[in-house]
Parts: structure tokens; C-alpha cells; sequence
């Protein structure tokens, strides 16, 4: 991709204003003050010469050089991605999805997605949802595995849709959690809303937010204080499970995010160790689908090595 030169020279007025502000307020290039972060991550600016930081406080006749690579615009071109199909008829799918495959296309995530290996598998999707999301009516995060329902016609769209408003799908994940002294069984029920403190996490700490509920029981103890838990969700928060159980003082396996210094470096799988076990719904044709998707190498493996006795760490 073809890189842009842009040179600005701060004025008088402009003295004193974080660099990523100034950026941001720009006519060209267009841009976030969040886009413009990451390019400045990047490396793509520098002041007088010499690369700074977002916080930077400009000086008037400061010289502002920025070498840009635009972002690639998100494609819903069809790519031949192999998928594992758990169910398909001619309304609906369930795929097993892979650890480290995004569901829809976004500027982060152009292509190589579960859509473009939909569109290439499928012949028709619903696009209700969305231009960029055909066929999709929820998500699972990257670096989790397993059961995701897909529709292939707008029926099934709004029937499954419905099914998720209304809480009556069945979604089971199995989860690994630093958990010895988590109780038996037990239900989260919390508020839902951004960490205050760290805005790429969810917790229930608010003082408003939306509703979340999960469901656990544990289904196996290891010495090492790591323990398998099933969880049933009542309610499909973005990054449910891994805040319940972190705002419980028992966070995911490999989390990075949620895991913090005491659970981010796992020794047994290198990502949050969360899998999409089962899903079950009602098909628009009144029949009841259940699928289960088996757990994913290196999700099996972490369970062989703590049934051995295998410290995480």
C-alpha cells in the first residue's frame, strides 16, 4: 500500500496541544484521536526529527512530519478459509470457529475472517445485520473456540436473533480459571459496563450498566489450583465469562487481558482458555439444533498436562 506525506508546522494558537489532539482535528488525513494513536505507535510521526509520544506538548514552530499507510479498508470478499461445519441445512449453520480467527471484517481486521470464509463456502447471506457481518448473529472473541451459529437466509436471521433477546439460547463454554477457592457451583449476576480504569475491560463494578448473568459449576480440581468450570450464559456480554470470573478473583487461564501478572503467562496454552463447548437453539422450522464442538489442541493438551499433575505456570 502506497505511503502519504503530510508536514504540518504548529502556529502560535496551537502551542501547548497534545500532539495527538492536533493530529485528530487535521482535515487530512481524516482520522480518529484513537486512530491516530496507533499510527503514532507506529512510528509514523515525528516532531523536529525525533519520534514522541501521543502526550507530547507541541511548541509553537515545532515541525510535524507524518509518513502515513492508510488502514486497509474491511472486504467481505470471499476467501477459501477452510471451516468445520458442526450443522448446515439450508437456513442455518454452526461452525466450530478457530482460536485466532475474528468473526467480521474491521479496520483492524480486514479480511481473513469468518465472513470472508462464508462467503466463499455459502451462496447467499443475510445482510440484516449489517453490510460487514452477513449471516452473523453473534460473535465470540478472537482467541476463543468453538459453537457459533450462522443464518443463510433472513427468516432464520430474525428467528435467532429473537432467540438471543429473549435469553433462550443454550450456550455452554468450558473454561480453565486460577480458581482454588472458588465454590462448587454458582451464579454471577452483576452489572456490565467499562472498567473505568482500564478501558479494554468490562466489569461488573459499575454503578450502571447493562445486565449480566453467568451460570458455573466446576467440573474438575487440579493441584495446582487450576480448575475446569462450565458455564451456562443467561445473558451475552462482551467478555462475560473472563470479567465474572476475574472481578471473582479467579481469572482465565493464558488471559492476558483479565489474567493480570498472576495468570496472563500460562505455560500450558498461550491464549484465554475458554471454548465454546455447546450451543443449542431453536431452527426456524420449530426442531431443536444442539451442537457440540470438541475442545481445540491446545485446549486438550492444557487438560492433559493438569490431569498429569503439571503446574500452569
Amino acid at each position: 500500500m502506497s505511503t502519504t506525506e503530510f508536514s504540518f508546522q504548529v502556529e502560535p494558537e496551537d502551542a501547548g496541544q497534545r500532539l495527538d489532539v492536533y493530529l485528530a482535528e487535521q482535515d487530512d488525513p481524516p482520522l480518529t484521536r484513537s486512530q491516530v494513536r496507533k499510527f503514532l505507535d507506529r512510528g509514523e510521526v515525528t516532531v523536529n526529527g525525533q519520534q514522541v509520544k501521543a502526550g507530547y506538548k507541541l511548541r509553537e514552530d515545532d515541525r510535524i512530519f507524518w509518513s502515513h499507510i492508510p488502514p486497509t479498508e474491511p472486504s467481505i470478499k470471499a476467501q477459501a478459509i477452510a471451516l468445520n461445519l458442526l450443522y448446515e441445512d439450508d437456513e442455518v449453520a454452526v461452525v466450530d470457529k478457530p482460536v485466532g480467527m475474528v468473526v467480521h471484517p474491521s479496520i483492524g481486521h480486514p479480511d481473513g475472517t469468518l465472513v470472508n470464509a462464508l462467503m466463499h463456502h455459502f451462496d447467499e447471506l443475510p445482510t440484516i445485520g449489517g453490510e460487514l457481518r452477513p449471516g452473523i448473529v453473534h460473535r465470540i472473541d478472537k482467541d476463543t473456540s468453538g459453537a457459533l451459529a450462522v443464518t443463510k437466509t433472513d427468516r432464520a436471521h430474525h428467528h435467532l436473533s429473537a432467540q438471543f433477546r429473549d435469553h433462550s439460547i443454550d450456550r455452554v463454554y468450558h473454561a480453565l480459571v486460577f480458581g482454588p477457592g472458588l465454590a462448587d457451583e454458582g451464579t454471577f449476576d452483576t452489572l456490565h459496563g467499562r472498567d473505568p480504569n482500564h478501558r479494554m475491560r468490562f466489569t461488573g463494578r459499575v454503578p450502571k450498566g447493562r445486565h449480566a448473568v453467568t451460570h458455573y459449576r466446576v467440573m474438575e480440581r487440579y493441584d495446582s489450583g487450576a480448575v475446569l468450570v462450565e458455564c451456562r450464559l443467561e445473558t451475552g456480554r462482551t467478555h462475560q465469562i473472563r470479567m465474572h470470573f476475574a472481578d471473582a478473583d479467579a481469572p482465565l487461564l493464558g488471559d492476558a487481558l483479565y489474567g493480570g501478572r498472576r495468570t496472563a503467562q500460562c505455560s500450558l496454552i498461550g491464549r484465554q482458555a475458554l471454548h465454546a463447548r455447546t450451543l443449542g437453539f431453536e431452527h426456524p422450522d420449530g426442531q431443536r439444533v444442539h451442537c457440540v464442538a470438541n475442545y481445540p489442541e491446545d485446549f486438550e493438551k492444557a487438560l492433559e498436562a493438569l490431569r498429569a499433575g503439571r503446574d500452569w505456570r
